[in-house]
């Protein structure tokens, strides 16, 4: 059922259902009933032999006889669309008084159970399991050996008729031995190897994921922030003190930004696993990051993923306690509106490289390469000609991160990097207008920021973002964001570069983040000179119009031979700097499918990687906004 907002949740009621066509359920005038209870629910994550969670969960009802239905989350906060797993819910029963209750799946809302109570019964009792992925071509891999995340989401049941944040819940969870585990739920009791947590309402708790290990260690970060580590083995938990302090100066930067915390702690749960599958997805008081198991050990390599946590912390102020009001929901059956998501994930994106540079996780130099990149890819975008940024807000719902053949002409959820360029580009206009006394650290901390330890959601629209621009520097902002996320133009918004005092250019070299980024995905980026990215001889991406376009590559081609010679990625690079300012092409030998053919392949610019290159004399105001306040 779709609902315009909190407001109409308060006023949802449980009603008899005759068939499972029927509503889930119906908005009400009289005013809402208070939850009949505390749920509890009880979760065995013991059986990793199977990758199994045994639930047991009992929901209070009150006085209730006919068809209730229970339901299973589906639109999950941070996936931006439906992404509930129901297809994993197995093995499910409903009891009430020791006696087994007929159920039906809803055939219009298949996230939907209707329930048939008798007279008497005022709990039902759930048991269910859930299947994890036990191999990645099922989905994300939550369990191996060593460690595992629990999901809420994926674990509990809830009635409709109440809003999420009105029912409290109780939960335990019993974990294999020895194994320790960190959330921001705070333990009640402990029992062995079953923790009971403090009771909270069921919002906060999907709010709420976990992650447990055979190796673990905790960071006091300062400020109510821990930083809990899970990993594959012993060996990578070995951190140097210097490692821990950048992220202590993640969260002091953090609060010198926005001002207060919004949040009374916060846990960062990160994985150092190449078994359990990667995730960065934030939660407000908390956040799920999964990275190389080499995060800490091989440090000096290259920034890694250096920079998920400066992103994912970010989010407690930027898309949690402030959201756009779309987004602020009663319960996990009503759609999200992403209208706004150039705004929360846009804005996050840019403060997250912003922070990372500002705690010393990303270098300047490394953030500038990143930025360089960022830039040249949403350059190379020839679908922004037809597609408009504020178009790309829907693709978690379209297409929720499924492989797509040319992404450079469907686009993807731009919203992202897209947004960084824009909000960029607002910080060079503040400081443009303001002679450099401001920018959008000023926005930030008059817009994400409150009252120290509130983690409340607060909801906004786009007319308050461009009051907030306004106060801080006086500009038609209103027709700026409209025409950044409307437009259809050729090339991506760079102005905010040459306001900060660079441009975007061009060399032969590839800079540190782009070979390190190559190291760690194990493939080969000449996305900017041929078109294609290539790993172990098949093509991985092929831009649009592009040479190997243009040559009628595609997707999953694998080139055999390069110029006469077997295939390796040293053959084609040298093809490609021998070809440069000639006319002959790059003669390929490509197998597709059961065809074999030749190939060629005309690019005679050389190699082609973006930096950023400074303009003007002095410090701009991109030096300034990476500087460490």
């Amino acid at each position: 059922m779709r609902s315009s907002g909190l407001a109409l949740a308060a006023c949802l009621a449980l009603v008899p259902v005759s068939g499972v066509a029927a509503s889930p359920a119906k908005p009400v005038a009289e005013a809402p009933r208070p939850y009949p209870g505390t749920m509890d629910i009880q979760v065995d994550a013991t059986d990793l032999a199977h990758r199994l969670f045994r639930v047991r969960q009992t929901i209070p009802l009150g006085a209730h006889a006919g068809t209730v239905i229970i339901r299973y989350p589906e639109w999950l906060p941070g996936n931006h669309a439906p992404r509930g797993q129901v297809e994993k819910l197995t093995g499910l029963t409903f009891k009430a008084g020791g006696k087994t209750l007929t159920w039906k799946r809803d055939v219009y809302d298949v996230f939907s159970f209707h329930v048939t109570l008798p007279s008497s019964a005022r709990t039902l009792e759930a048991s269910f399991e859930f299947a994890s992925a036990t191999d990645p071509d099922q989905g994300r891999v939550v369990v191996t050996p060593a460690m595992m995340n629990l999901q809420w989401a994926s674990m509990a049941l809830y009635p409709a008729g109440w809003a999420t944040k009105d029912m409290p819940i109780r939960a335990s969870v019993t974990w294999p031995t020895g194994w320790k585990a960190a959330s921001a739920l705070r333990p009640a009791k402990v029992e062995g190897d079953t923790i009971r947590y403090q009771t909270v309402n069921f919002e906060t708790l999907v709010d709420s994921p976990m992650f447990a290990g055979k190796h673990f260690a905790a960071f006091d970060l300062g400020q109510n922030v821990t930083l809990n580590v899970v990993a594959d083995a012993a060996k990578y938990l070995v951190t140097k003190d210097d490692q821990i302090a950048m992220h202590r100066k993640l969260v002091e930067q953090a609060l010198k930004l926005f001002g207060t915390r919004q949040f009374d702690h916060y846990d960062l749960l990160l994985a150092l696993s190449d078994e359990m599958g990667s995730i960065g997805l934030e939660h407000h008081r908390s956040s799920e990051n999964g990275v190389n198991p080499e995060y800490f050990t091989g440090w000096d390599a290259g920034p890694g993923r250096r920079n998920l946590l400066p992103h994912e912390f970010t989010h407690s102020w930027v898309g949690k306690h402030r959201r756009p009001i779309g987004q602020i929901v009663p319960d996990f059956a009503t759609p999200l509106d992403n209208s706004l998501l150039w705004v929360y994930e846009g804005q996050d994106q840019f403060w997250g490289y912003v922070l990372g540079a500002r705690s010393g996780l990303f270098s300047k130099q490394d953030t500038l390469d990143a930025l360089a990149a960022i830039a040249a890819t949403q350059d190379n975008r020839p679908a922004r000609s037809w597609r408009s940024v504020d178009d790309t807000v829907l693709d978690p719902i379209i297409t929720p991160r499924r492989p797509k053949g040319w992404v450079s002409w469907q686009r993807s959820e731009d919203y992202y990097n897209e947004g960084l360029l824009v909000w960029l580009e607002a910080d060079g206009l503040i400081r443009q207008k303001t002679g450099g006394a401001k920018g959008m650290d000023d926005f930030a901390r008059a817009f994400f920021g409150g009252k120290d330890g509130d983690w409340s959601a607060r909801g906004f629209d786009l007319a308050e973002v461009v009051n907030t621009l306004n106060a801080v520097a006086p500009h038609d902002w209103k027709a700026f964001l409209e025409a950044r996320t409307t437009e259809k133009a050729a090339g991506a918004p760079l102005n905010g570069l040459a306001l900060g005092g660079y441009k975007l250019a061009w060399s032969e070299t590839a800079s540190g983040f782009i070979r390190d980024n190559e190291k760690r995905g194990k493939d080969m980026n000449l996305v900017y000179s041929i078109g294609a990215t290539i790993k172990s001889g098949k093509l991985t991406q092929v831009i649009w119009d592009s040479p190997a376009f243009n040559a009628g590559l595609t997707i999953g081609a694998e080139i055999i031979a390069v110029n006469g010679q077997t295939y390796d990625e040293d053959a084609l690079r040298d093809a490609i700097t021998e070809a440069k300012g000639g006319t002959a092409p790059i003669k390929l030998i490509v197998k597709s499918g059961s065809l074999v053919r030749e190939v060629p392949l005309l690019w005679n610019g050389g190699h082609r990687y973006p930096k950023l290159e400074k303009i003007g004399e002095g410090e701009g105001s991109l030096d300034v906004l990476l500087k460490a306040r």
